[in-house]
């Protein structure tokens, strides 16, 4: 099954987007694709400005990961056919679970869109929240199934999933995705609320959970479901507080049943600078407490500010937020970018919200600096 060309132009992205017998040869679309799919570049370095649009983790791999990649590197014509075993062990042995249960991957885009192929079909829709993340549709209009958007609850401004509704959608729904913490709002769906669509989902439905910014909150995982041998599929990345987005790393945990059908689809020899850098980083106890501190400290100062801006933002527990501009989100989208400070895209159901990735401390302050001047323009 092959995947969208990350040297595609956003031009020919949109292109290919226009037609569904496109999609069915693109169906595994990553946060990376998105995000450049809807960046405002302008002329000059690319790499140029503060790039908060894809909830990436400007801290990059921790120091012991990064050292296993540099010694690494002198032995980079070899393959290191035992080392996925070695880390699949590891995590499994720190999790308690059954080695069996977890696949490796270069990321945890492709089990998403395999998941979603296996399990929908025409007839077998795909239910998902609104706004979320939007890469599981993509791999839903390459099977053919319907995709079936359900609003975010909203009682108490926790935006959680409205797990009620997502399963009243269809009687015969293929996969319910939840991703908890949410992108792009970066809140969490409570643990009682998950439990429920476990208990109460149609029989043949599989519930998949992507975890990719778990570490960011305080939220129980979801990996006991997998123990007790539900219909349950939970990702997890590297990307995100691991700070190894580029060099691509995660996990598919289940039922070794449900894990076969996702092999169908194939799997490549995985990048050994990752699975060297994985190991490392799951061997470093204080990495996930440090970060999930620190980037919790920045989030509360900048969320604060906009607040006192007056600018209502979601409570996120994540390493994004929305905040509402009270404009047309793609207008400040492109200000911003003219200033060099490159934000998230805008969602449909959410025309004035934009998505902000928590960067360092200082590129926050640019943040504030060009949001204040776009917003005064």
């Amino acid at each position: 099954m092959p995947v969208l060309d990350a040297t595609i132009s956003r031009r020919s992205f949109f292109r290919f987007a226009a037609g569904a017998s496109a999609l069915a040869a693109f169906p595994i679309v990553s946060e990376a694709h998105l995000a450049w799919a809807q960046r405002a570049h302008r002329s000059g370095d690319p790499n140029k400005g503060v790039h908060i649009d894809s909830n990436e983790n400007p801290m990059g791999p921790c120091d012991t990961a990064r050292q296993a990649i540099a010694d690494l590197i002198p032995k980079g014509g070899r393959y290191y056919f035992n080392m996925e075993e070695e880390v699949v062990n590891l995590f499994a042995q720190q999790e308690g679970l059954d080695p069996k249960s977890v696949r490796l991957y270069a990321g945890s885009s492709e089990p998403l869109a395999y998941t979603v192929l296996a399990f929908t079909s025409p007839s077998n829709p795909l239910v998902t929240a609104d706004p979320g993340y939007e890469a599981a549709e993509w791999s839903a209009k390459a099977a053919g199934a319907p995709v079936l958007k359900i609003a975010l609850s909203d009682p108490k401004g926790a935006a959680p999933h409205d797990i009620r509704a997502m399963l009243a959608a269809s009687p015969s729904t293929g996969v319910i995705y939840i991703c908890n913490p949410n992108n792009p709002t970066g809140t969490c769906t409570p643990r009682a609320d998950i439990e429920y669509a476990v208990d109460h989902a149609p029989k043949n439905t599989i519930l998949l959970i992507d975890e990719a910014y778990i570490h960011f909150c305080d939220q129980p995982r979801s990996l006991d479901f997998v123990k007790e041998g539900r219909n349950v599929i939970v990702l997890r990345t590297f990307s995100k507080i691991y700070g190894m987005a580029g060099l691509r790393m995660g996990f598919a945990i289940g039922r070794p049943d449900l894990l076969k059908k996702l092999d169908y689809f194939g799997r490549n020899m995985l990048p050994t600078p990752a699975m060297f850098g994985t190991r490392a980083s799951l061997l470093d106890t204080s990495l996930v407490s440090t970060r999930k501190a620190a980037i919790a400290s920045t989030r509360t100062d900048t969320t604060s500010w906009l607040k006192q801006q007056g600018y209502a933002v979601t409570p996120s527990e994540s390493n994004c937020f929305m905040v509402d501009t009270r404009r047309p989100a793609k207008d400040v989208i492109a200000a911003m970018a003219a200033k060099e400070v490159y934000i998230g895209r805008p969602w449909p159901s959410c025309p004035t919200q934009v998505r902000i990735t928590v960067g360092l401390p200082e590129e926050m302050m640019t943040f504030r600096k060009a949001f204040t001047e776009v917003m005064t323009s």
